[in-house]
């Protein structure tokens, strides 16, 4: 099967899972069926949710789980409050699934006891919650049987206990059959089982690793809406389900109100009162007593819901007993025994005084909670004798209101999980992984280079978001204005290279013209400058002074280095271009441009916002003169004090003083300079440099005498 069907959308697509998964619940409901047609004590009835768990994802599992429960209960109704345990199985299932459970036989193993904890555990509290427990007809009916009869278990552990051992058999053979079709089932044909609904170009397992690593300051947006839709059906389900219970309760008091009555007429009808006195003077061996008795007890029998049947005559002092039957747990009153009034019917005593009817009763009295019924029993002159009573007990309404609650609740969970897993599923791909994708595409957009620049703005492109919603227009703004940006960014790039250029041609016109005033300097800043550079690379190189050679730093003292005689601009050209030597007055003339060129890069400085690469410039310019040993001018700094910008300009600036000719000396030995450099290392130089520099003689030697040829052509 094609990777195009995998991920194609549209109606036809989901009518082709549809139909895959309607196979799936087949499968359940066929080996069920098989099973009871066997008679074996299985139900076999999770092979499809798992098997759709496992391959097509959380929804189609619980979808499937909960189907076969519903269309089963069509011939046994208890199997939709089962559907429950199917969901919780489709979600363990696929839970597991995806932590490579079903990778290998011996880890598949291992979620039998999940499974047969939910079905067998939790189904068989469920079935106790439900009917209460007793040994009924079910598959595991007879092992609870034989468990019960040994003695050593009452009946709630013999059917707790059978229906463990049932299930785990029963999950043992439903995880080695999904196991084995999942291994026979081709992975292409697997795969395009999967319930995906992109609206994007799908993710891969990388990029979907990546963005799930999108972390949020506080709760996600998409947790925050499943919380908002958690807590709504809840709310709803709370709701919901409390109306119910308080209807069902106010619904089956009423029918058991009903049924009271019912029976207390009928024993009414049965009684003759015109013999109700005489069965007091004769007593029990009154003509047709017993008889009355025995009709009285077939009403009973005959109303399985009524805890207790009796006639009571009511006198001022209380109730004298006519006929009380006796039941299982409680021996009926003898003719004429004495029975006071209970406190709760304290406000229907005149009533029942008088002869009159009376509202059931609700009483937590002698006999426990019951719901009393009292029907008056007329003699031949309609005159009350007596009155014939029934009772139900309040406890068979509250543990139906408890089977009734259960069974509303049991419904709901599944359907709750279904319903949630949907809008987890729905927010997935519709919100979550498009928003996650941009945002993992814009983290992913880097400045470093024009090439980064266009991979991430095709890496955005490529995301294609056609959500059809207000998430698709913020992708199209994203990916309008991303691509405006590199445009944006390319031109302003360009626009730095530009001035940049500019920059450092004024910078060098400057050098130009201070040096063209001195007529014995020559091609100074030239080879000053590249004699910094190399300094600057092999000091890198080396490891020396890391947390200053960055690389902004670098271009900054590169740039600026043909700056360090710009002061020279205020120096007299006769002092300049002097033949001889300066007298000292001169020299201190020829000093002052250190402090010079410092003030007019200075003034340089504050003309601009953006003159941070001239603070190099400025260092070089006012302390190149400055000796390691402290001796040097203009402020007789010392060590390290002096900027390492200053100390490198300092070893290049006398090493091309030394072997470039001047107007009052000839040209130095390159050999003879060098000695000079190596013996100032730790006195005039600082001893790294001088270190690098001569270690790097051979690269010396080809800037000056290319120079050199340049100079003199």
């Amino acid at each position: 099967m094609s990777d195009d069907f995998k991920y194609s959308k549209g109606f036809k697509r989901f009518l082709h899972l549809a139909v895959f998964y309607f196979l799936f619940v087949m499968i359940n409901i066929a080996l069920n069926r098989l099973c009871g047609v066997l008679h074996l004590p299985l139900f076999l009835d999770n092979v499809g949710t798992l098997l759709a768990a496992a391959l097509g994802g959380y929804l189609p599992g619980i979808i499937v789980g909960y189907s076969s429960n519903i269309i089963n209960s069509t011939s046994d109704p208890s199997n939709a409050y089962y559907a429950m345990l199917s969901v919780l199985i489709a979600v363990s299932g696929r839970y597991f699934f995806d932590r490579g459970y079903f990778d290998k036989f011996y880890k598949t193993i291992l979620t039998i006891p999940v499974f047969a904890f939910i079905g067998g555990v939790l189904g068989s509290l469920l079935t106790y919650f439900m009917y209460g427990f007793g040994i009924g007809e079910g598959i595991s009916a007879p092992f609870a049987l034989s468990l019960l009869e040994s003695g050593k278990l009452n009946v709630f552990w013999a059917q707790m206990i059978s229906d463990v051992v049932i299930d785990l058999i029963d999950k043992t053979i439903t995880v080695v059959i999904v196991f084995t079709l999942i291994k026979i089932i081709p992975y292409r044909f697997a795969s395009a089982l999967a319930l995906v609904d992109w609206m994007q170009r799908p993710l891969n397992k990388e990029e979907l690793k990546e963005v799930k690593k999108n972390e949020s300051r506080k709760t996600s947006l998409r947790t925050r809406i499943i919380i908002i839709i958690a807590s709504m059906l809840v709310f709803v389900a709370l709701v919901t389900t409390t109306i119910s219970f308080l209807l069902y309760m106010n619904f089956a008091i009423d029918q058991y109100k009903l049924t009271a009555r019912n029976v207390a007429c009928l024993v009414a009808a049965t009684v003759d009162g015109d013999r109700v006195d005489e069965y007091f003077e004769e007593g029990p061996n009154s003509v047709d007593y017993a008889d009355t008795m025995n009709k009285l007890h077939k009403i009973y029998d005959t109303s399985p819901c009524v805890e207790f049947v009796y006639v009571y005559k009511i006198k001022p002092d209380g109730c004298y007993v006519v006929f009380d039957l006796d039941t299982e747990e409680v021996e009926g009153g003898k003719l004429g025994d004495y029975q006071p009034f209970d406190e709760s019917f304290e406000d229907q005593i005149p009533l029942l005084l008088s002869g009159m009817e009376i509202k059931p009763v609700i009483s937590n009295e002698t006999f426990g909670w019951l719901l009393t019924d009292y029907e008056p029993v007329y003699n031949s002159n309609h005159k009350c004798v007596c009155y014939a009573c029934a009772d139900i007990s309040m406890n068979e309404i509250i543990s139906n209101g408890i089977s009734f609650l259960v069974k509303v609740l049991s419904l709901f969970m599944g359907f709750f999980i279904m319903i949630l897993v949907f809008c987890m599923w729905h927010l997935q791909y519709h919100l979550t992984y498009p928003i996650d994708a941009m945002t993992y595409a814009a983290r992913k957009f880097a400045y470093n280079s024009e090439e980064e620049l266009e991979t991430g703005v095709e890496r955005l492109n490529e995301l294609k978001i056609v959500t059809g919603d207000e998430i698709e227009n913020l992708y199209e703004s994203l990916s309008k204005t991303f691509g405006e940006t590199v445009g944006y960014l390319e031109e302003v790039k360009n626009k730095g290279e530009e001035i940049a250029k500019m920059q450092n041609g004024l910078i060098y016109i400057m050098a130009d013209l201070v040096e063209s005033r001195d007529k014995s300097t020559g091609d100074h800043i030239r080879k000053t400058s590249a004699y910094v550079n190399l300094i600057l690379a092999k000091l890198k190189e080396k490891g020396k002074f890391k947390e200053e050679l960055t690389e902004e730093y670098i271009y900054e003292v590169s740039n600026s280095s043909p700056l360090h005689d710009v002061g020279k601009i205020k120096v007299s050209d006769l002092i300049l271009n002097k033949p001889g030597r300066l007298d000292d007055e001169e020299f201190e003339k020829m000093k002052a441009h250190t402090i010079e060129g410092e003030k007019i890069i200075d003034n340089a400085m504050k003309l601009s916002s953006t003159s941070d690469y001239l603070k190099e410039a400025k260092n070089i310019a006012a302390y190149h003169h400055e000796k390691w040993d402290g001796t040097g001018y203009p402020y007789g700094l010392k060590g390290e004090d002096i900027p390492l910008s200053a100390r490198i300009m300092a070893v290049s600036d006398v090493f091309d003083a030394l072997v470039s000719a001047r107007v009052y000396k000839p040209a130095m030995k390159f050999e003879d300079a060098m000695k000079i450099i190596t013996d100032g290392s730790g006195k005039h130089f600082d001893p790294d440099i001088v270190e690098v520099f001569k270690a790097s003689e051979e690269e010396v030697r080809i800037i000056a005498d290319e120079h050199k040829k340049i100079f003199e052509a």
